[in-house]
């Protein structure tokens, strides 16, 4: 089994990479999960029904600098998000795919880094980086 540090990452508004990323999620769902179960049957049993759901954040620290990736993750903005878990070298693997930002959202306080906190809904597919 393969292990990556998190300091490998990557996360890219289409080609350009995002400025001062500490974390990412990422998480996928079904649209709905159907009990089909029957009177008599000894266990229960589901199907999914509807289309994959997917969304996530990025949390980065405030580079108003960054011009073609913070800057670029605006609310109501329509994306190509790239996740690179172990960087983005030839033969990783990543996940990619457009993305609706729906929230961004701004923090600091007096013992940190101000922060940057970006909300996306939409689904990835995986790939290998060529």
């Amino acid at each position: 089994m393969s292990y990556h540090h998190g300091n490998e990452g990557v996360v890219k508004v289409g080609a350009n990479s995002i400025a001062e990323v500490q974390e990412w999620a990422y998480e996928e769902s079904d649209a709905a999960v159907l009990e089909k179960t029957s009177m008599g049957d000894s266990a229960a049993e589901y199907i999914a029904a509807g289309c994959k759901r997917g969304g996530g954040s990025v949390n980065c620290l405030l580079d108003e600098t960054d011009t073609d990736g913070q800057n670029a993750l605006t609310a109501g903005a329509s994306v190509t998000l790239n996740l690179y878990p172990s960087g983005a070298d030839t033969g990783n693997t990543y996940w990619s795919g457009t993305v609706i930002i729906e929230t961004v959202s701004m923090s600091g306080g007096k013992a940190g880094f101000e922060e940057r906190t970006f909300t996306f809904r939409g689904v990835l597919t995986s790939g290998t980086v060529s």
